[in-house]
């Protein structure tokens, strides 16, 4: 058994072997955790950048009570942790001369670890202006009545459409992405299953995806719909569509994110059955604590 505390490492496996029980004990709070673990796993750590990947676990009594991710330069990820685990996964993180650029989590435990980390580093942190809800499906209900066409899955074979819309989708959301033929193996893009829905005569409308099962879990992700094409119900008929494929693959929860500015999509997603998980956040980092994206 180990001493009771945070436990560093760079091997996803030994992180898995571990953490997994715990991951899935939650699948929902947990989504980015196990995405992101399951990512480098499939992937491998050098698919995502120069710097090795950085994750770790708070165990107490030999049982694990959190996790967090680090994939330089991205965001650290935290599963939800009460204010003294945050103090204490800061302090320790500060102890050892690490850095941040931001933290995104939970909105309790985002709050808690970015107010432990100014004070441990002196840092400052600033909440993000996008506030994002995480849902978990209930029982689907697909719209009624559906829109004239038909959704179709997207294979390899329509890769050119696929980057297409996820460069539309990158935009219309702010993500800094670079998304091509040398690119796409890189980006988080790259692992989902993708849906579009076509209008009879096969022009399409609107796109989503989802990710691979994940201990018992789907995350539905990306859902698009370009501005000129919106208010036709052609999101609210691909997102139902996923969300079948999803149930249809097997997954017990199946979970998405949306943007809490963006009231429509959220009553959207209600009317398909979501239900209210928790409410997401991130907090960006600068001055002291801050200087780089780098962790050991």
């Amino acid at each position: 058994m180990r001493p009771d505390g945070w436990h560093l490492t760079e091997d996803v496996d030994d992180f898995l072997a571990r953490a997994g029980g715990f991951l899935r004990s939650r699948p929902g709070p947990h989504v980015m955790q196990s995405t992101w673990a399951d990512r480098v796993r499939t992937r491998g750590a050098d698919a995502f950048g120069t710097e090795a990947p950085l994750f770790g676990t708070l165990e107490q009594a030999g049982e694990v009570r959190a996790t967090f991710y680090q994939l330089p330069p991205r965001a650290m990820g935290l599963s939800p942790l009460s204010p003294e685990q945050a103090d204490s996964l800061a302090a320790h993180l500060a102890a050892l001369g690490h850095f941040l650029p931001s933290v995104n989590a939970d909105h309790g435990t985002a709050a808690a670890f970015a107010e432990a980390w100014q004070r441990h580093t002196g840092a400052t942190a600033k909440l993000r202006d996008t506030r994002l809800r995480l849902y978990r499906l209930g029982t689907l209900t697909p719209p009624e009545p559906m829109p004239a066409g038909r959704g179709r899955v997207l294979g390899e074979q329509d890769l050119e459409q696929v980057m297409f819309w996820c460069g539309e989708f990158a935009k219309a959301v702010g993500e800094v992405v670079s998304i091509d033929a040398g690119s796409w193996a890189g980006t988080r893009f790259a692992d989902k299953r993708y849906t579009l829905w076509e209008t009879p005569d096969g022009t399409p409308v609107s796109i989503a995806g989802m990710n691979p099962l994940i201990g018992g879990q789907i995350q539905v992700d990306i859902v698009y719909t370009p501005d000129d094409l919106r208010g036709r119900g052609y999101a609210g008929a691909v997102t139902a569509e996923v969300s079948r494929a999803a149930l249809t693959a097997g997954a017990q929860d199946v979970v998405l994110f949306a943007d809490l500015s963006n009231p429509k999509s959220n009553a959207l997603y209600q009317r398909l059955g979501y239900r209210t998980l928790t409410d997401w956040s991130a907090y960006d980092f600068s001055g002291p604590g801050a200087q780089a994206a780098h962790l050991g």
